[in-house]
């Protein structure tokens, strides 16, 4: 019994390290196109580029959230270890 929540504690810090480098790597896809100096911008470019910004921010917080989890997980699996 014990030693099936400790597996499940392993699998739950793989998992949650395996979203959160998922997440960050989603949000370093994001490329803002970049502007010459010669052109103007609308309200249409000035959209996008908050657009892409908060969706990467979004996924930056879920990424950060996800590696809490990991290092939880992590620390409740020492405690755990400890305690046997």
């Amino acid at each position: 019994m014990f030693t099936a929540i400790l597996l499940a504690f392993d699998l739950a810090i793989a998992i949650s390290a395996l979203a959160s480098g998922w997440l960050w790597w989603l949000a370093s896809r994001q490329r803002i196109r970049r502007i010459s100096r010669h052109e103007e911008l609308d309200a249409a470019d000035l959209n996008r580029i908050v657009t892409a910004l908060n969706r990467t921010q979004i996924l930056n917080s879920r990424a950060a959230l996800t590696t809490a989890a990991a290092a939880v997980f992590a620390v409740i699996r020492l405690l755990l270890n400890y305690l046997a």
